[in-house]
Order: C-alpha cells, then structure tokens, then sequence
C-alpha cells in the first residue's frame, strides 16, 4: 500500500497539522468547523491570496480569510466588479473595459462603453442585473494561459485597454477568470462563486482617464458595494446617509472656516478667519507639547533648489507629482515648490559641526508643501495639492533611536486622543520584498529601520498590523489608522525610521570616540497635514468640536435691541476671561436665532433680556441639550471651565 505523501500547514496561532498534498484551503476549512468552512472567502498562503479551492501542495503558512479579515473583504469586492462587468457586457455588448480593482470601501470598474453616456438613473438596470446574475450561483474558474492565447483573444474582443495591460506581462505571469459568460484578464484571487453576493448597491459614477494619464481616453468609472447580507448593506447606506450630514466639504462650508476658488487654483484652500483660529488653537496646542518636549521650531522656504531635492532622491521619487520646476532668470537655474521638509531640516543640521553631546537634535515646523494632485482625485481638505504638516525630524545616534521612536509614539497617541478619537490602528508599513527597486538605501540600512519600529511597538505593548510595500521610498514608518464617529479609517499621524537621507546628505556627528559617525533621522507627523486631520476631525465631530478648540464657545442673543447694551457688557466679561464669542444682534426673532446658532454648531447661547438684565444673570442653552436655567457670569464662567 502506498503510503499518502503528506505536508505541514502552519496556522496563525502557532499551531501545525499535516494534510494530504493537493489539500485546499476550503479542505482544511471544513476540517476545522462546517461554520468556518461556509463563511471562508479567500486564504492567505506564505503571504499570497489565493482562492479557497486551489491545491496546496508544499508546507505552507496559511491564514483562512473571512468577510471579518481585510482581505477577505477584498477578494469578495474584486469578485463583485466581474460581476458588475459580467452585467454591463449583458446591457452594453460593446463595453471595453479598463481595470476593476477593490477599494476601500467597495470597488469600482473603469470601462469605455463605447460612446454610451450613462447617468445615475441608469445605475438601478445594472444592479437590477448584477442580482439576477449572483442568483444563478456560476463559479468563479481561473485558467492560466499563454500570452499568446490572451493577446488572440482580446484581439478578437476588439479591446485595446486589455491588450495594452498584456504587454507589461509574461508568459506564466498570466491568468483569466470567467463566471457565466464573463471572461477578465485577472490575477485574482475570487470567491468560489456569484451565489455569496446577496445585497449590491452601485453608488456613483465619475470620469477617470486611462492609466490616470490626462492626455488619454476618458472613461467611465462606476463605484458599487456589496454584502454577503442585506441587513449589512442596510446598516451602510445609513451610514453613508449620516455622513453626507457630516460632510467635512458642506459644514466647512456652512460653518465658515475654509474656502475654494478656481481664481487661486484646484486644491488650494483657503482658510477663512474662524477656520483660521480653530488651526492656530490645534498649532498652538501641538507648539506647546514640542516645546515641553525638547522640540526647537524652525522655519524653512516654500521652495528649494532642484539640486536639493535631486540629493534626497524626491525628484527622482516625486517628480511626476511635483509641480513643474520653477526657471529663474539665469540659465539652468531651477527651483521647486518643496514637497517634503525633510530635505530643508537635512540642511539644517548639516550647516554646522555636530556633537554627540547635542544628540538627539529634534527639530519642527509647520511647513507648507505642494504635490501635483490629479484633479479627479481632489476631495475638500482630505486630498489637496497645498498642504502643510505638522513636521518634525530628530537626529539621533543609533543607541538613541529606541528611546526616541517610544517618546514620539506617546506623543502621537496623546494627540490623537486629546481630539476625541478613542479607536485607532497602528500599521508598520514595510518595503515591498518584491519591488525593491521603488525605495532608496543599503540592504543594511533598511533591515535596522524596520528591526528598530518592530522592537520598539513591542515594548510599547502597541497592538499593530504589518503592511509590505506601504513604506516610504527613504524608510519604514508606523501609520495611524484613526477610526472616526462612524467607524471609518484615515490615515493621520505617522513615524518613520530613516537611515538613508543621513547618507545622501552626509549628515555627521563627532561621537565619544572621537571619530565621525552617521545619526539616524526620525521622520514624525501627529496630526499627519493640517488640512487633512481638520477635514476628518470635522466629520468625527459633526462639526462640534471640542469646547476648547472651537472658533465660538458661545453666542450672547438678545431679545431685542433693547438689550444689545446689556449684552455688550456680558461679552466684555466673558472676553476678559480669555472665552472666544459675539453678539448676535441681528433683527430677527429669539427663536430664529436660537435655531441658526444651533446649525452653526455654537456649545452655549445665552439669551438676556429684561429679566437677565435685572438681575445681572444670562439665561443658558447648550448645544444639543436644550435650556439650563438662568446664572450668573460667575457661575456660566465655573460651567465652562469644568467643561474644558
């Protein structure tokens, strides 16, 4: 008898079992619970998705994906825009399509159909199809085949957007992926069939040029989401309803704190005046820790030398987003709008001998900087091409690295929850193994950055998620993952350990041994950009920000006219006492006043009038709670302070 060969299936939890070569990911699934086996989407093997019916056939790492996994989400998203262009072929034959990845949240397909304009209304048709399509339950089959074969066939389909991501193929690189009658060209993976898609909702249309390039075919974009439950998909579109309420774009708009105009330019915004004291109140806020931390401010140019941003590697690295170079008079003299400050604070520390005496030398400024953002993909303050970070960078000896990477995560994490975010994620964002070639610095180099941020969240006792290929092209970061109000994630502050830019500067210190040695530069953001953080905390807020950093913590109204004195006399007390408000003394009724200040968000409003005159007292009323009696100036002031 022949014995069965078998392999060694290692699990997250550091348990192993052995399974008969061939054994697929469904296979061990079902081996583990019948519950797991109906709920597993896709499986992570030695760090490859793959699909949960392909074979196994060496010893393998494996982790079994979930709708609850990141990339189970994925692979149930990518599967569902096949099956969204599986329904626009059925609708549209002569639809060419681009590329359909997964998002964030959902998934989108670029497709060219053929001269067809859609609109919104056309949206349902599709969806009505994409279920009538799920409902018949057809698998998902890869087939691997030869460039050859698949040059032929989209020959044959006529679709030049296929047979130019071909070229960038090779042979044994390529597969396909058909259900029912739909055939892409695709690396996968996908779900074992349409069956699992049981709610789709497509949720907007946009223009998006091929390969992102201006100058190339505009094509249509279709964004959609899908649930393995309707109850899922319900619980989103509600929370979709909510943040359109919370739109960062409207109330910025509504509470006047920033503006656009096209006069100045797409993506530069302009901050209006109580937007404009809300940023100061979080710089001077952040101005304050740096200090009682042994952080010294700097100020640096808005542009630079492009032989400066050649030496940190940006120009080679940002140059295609950057805005184009800036000529002077004199020939061959060229400047950039910076777009990084770490290339200035480089400078900084090089303008003079160092001593491992000053070590760690921490530096900071809030620095505008400027990267040619795609127009389409501008969105209010969460995607500009002008925008300033809250920057700073510490030059340490490597023995120093620890201990100062642990002083900016603590600073980070006290940041964030000063503002009211309680859930975040700490994501330790390496080089991709593979494409090495997208970063700069030694092999040597990049081993001790990303050892020196794994060591040091360990003993921080910081939960975190590793994510490859998400590095900075200089070095490995830890990103924040900031969950706001309605449970979605942004990226925010960040740390970066960087062992490169010291040496294309030739950055030097005299150590105790008397020689030259190398410092370590520690890149760090908290609030990540201004504009950026401002736009999300808007939105985790609903615009009620905290009563310490809002613009207007209160609004005096009076009932008529007849008590603008009074009211004056009441806003000069409280201004005395360093709180931030006005008089709403327009001709309008209490109660239309009482309902504006409301939209706009004010915490207190306090109505005077005759009686409040008497007897020197305001009549209280507290954003979202309603009346609090009437009190003295003395007492509104203790309410306020035990509220800050």
């Amino acid at each position: 008898m022949i014995s069965q060969v078998m392999i060694k299936i290692s699990f997250p939890d550091g348990r192993v079992k052995e399974y008969p070569v061939g054994v697929t990911a469904h296979e061990i699934a079902l081996s583990i619970s019948e519950g797991l086996a109906r709920n597993i989407l896709s499986a992570k093997v030695n760090d490859q998705v793959i699909e949960i019916n392909r074979p196994i056939r060496s010893d393998s790492r494996i982790q079994l994906l979930t709708w609850n996994d990141k990339e189970g989400k994925s692979t149930f998203w990518h599967s569902s825009a096949h099956l969204m262009a599986e329904a626009l072929e059925a609708i549209y034959p002569d639809t060419r399509f681009g590329i359909g990845p997964p998002i964030e949240n959902g998934f989108y397909y670029d497709v060219d159909l053929g001269g067809k304009t859609l609109s919104s209304n056309d949206l349902q048709a599709i969806e009505n199809k994409m279920n009538e399509l799920a409902r018949q339950n057809n698998p998902y089959i890869r087939q691997e085949i030869s460039k050859a074969d698949a040059i032929a066939y989209f020959t044959e389909r006529n679709d030049p957007y296929k047979l130019e991501l071909l070229q960038d193929l090779e042979d044994g690189q390529i597969s396909f992926y058909s259900q029912g009658k739909f055939t892409d060209l695709c690396r996968g993976p996908h779900l074992p069939n349409t069956g699992l898609i049981k709610a789709i909702k497509l949720t907007s249309l946009a223009g998006a040029y091929w390969r992102g390039d201006e100058k190339r075919q505009q094509l249509t974009r279709i964004y959609g989401i899908t649930f393995p439950k309707q109850k899922e998909l319900d619980e989103y579109l509600l929370m979709l309803e909510e943040a359109r309420k919370r739109d960062h774009r409207k109330l910025g708009q509504e509470l006047e704190l920033f503006m656009f105009s096209e006069r100045v330019g797409a993506g530069l915004p302009i901050w209006l005046p109580k937007g404009t004291a809300l940023r100061q109140r979080l710089e001077d806020f952040l101005k304050q820790e740096q200090i009682n931390r042994g952080y010294t401010p700097v100020i640096t140019p808005h542009i630079g030398h492009k032989n400066l941003y050649m030496t940190s590697g940006h120009w080679e690295k940002y140059g295609a987003d950057s805005f184009q170079a800036i000529h002077t008079p004199r020939e061959g003299e060229e400047f950039l709008l910076k777009p990084m400050n770490c290339p200035h604070h480089c400078e900084i520390y090089g303008h003079k001998p160092r001593s491992y005496k000053e070590l760690p030398l921490r530096i900071a400024e809030f620095g505008t900087v400027y990267r040619y953002e795609q127009s389409g993909e501008l969105h209010g303050l969460t995607r500009v091409r002008c925008f300033t970070q809250d920057d700073a960078h510490i030059f340490c000896t490597p023995d120093q690295v620890k201990a100062e990477f642990l002083n900016v995560l603590d600073l980070t994490m006290h940041v964030i929850r000063k503002l009211g975010f309680e859930h975040f994620t700490a994501q330790i964002s390496l080089r991709d193994p593979e494409n090495k070639e997208k970063y700069i610095g030694s092999e040597e180099n990049w081993i001790k950055a990303e050892s020196a941020i794994i060591e040091a969240t360990k003993e921080a006792g910081l939960e975190t998620i590793t994510e490859l290929g998400e590095a900075a092209f200089y070095g490995p970061k830890l990103d924040f993952m900031v969950k706001d109000a309605l449970g979605r994630s942004w990226q925010l502050g960040t740390i970066q350990v960087d062992y490169n830019l010291p040496e294309r500067f030739q950055l030097e210190y005299i150590g105790s041994d008397n020689s030259k040695h190398r410092p370590v530069m520690i890149h760090r953001a908290p609030f990540g950009s201004m504009e950026r953080f401002i736009g999300v905390l808007t939105e985790h807020c609903a615009g009620k920000f905290p009563l310490w950093l809002t613009p207007e913590q209160y609004m005096i109204l009076p009932v008529s006219d007849k008590y603008i004195e009074y009211a004056r006399i009441v806003n000069q007390g409280l201004r005395s006492q360093g709180l931030r408000g006005d008089i709403d003394d327009r001709t309008e009724s209490i109660g239309k006043k009482i309902r504006d200040n409301e939209l706009r968000k004010i915490p207190f409003m306090l109505i005077v009038g005759e009686k409040e005159q008497e007897q020197g007292q305001i009549s209280v009323r507290k954003q979202g709670s309603g009346d609090q009696g009437s009190v003295s100036i003395n007492d509104f002031m203790s309410m306020i302070r035990q509220e800050l």
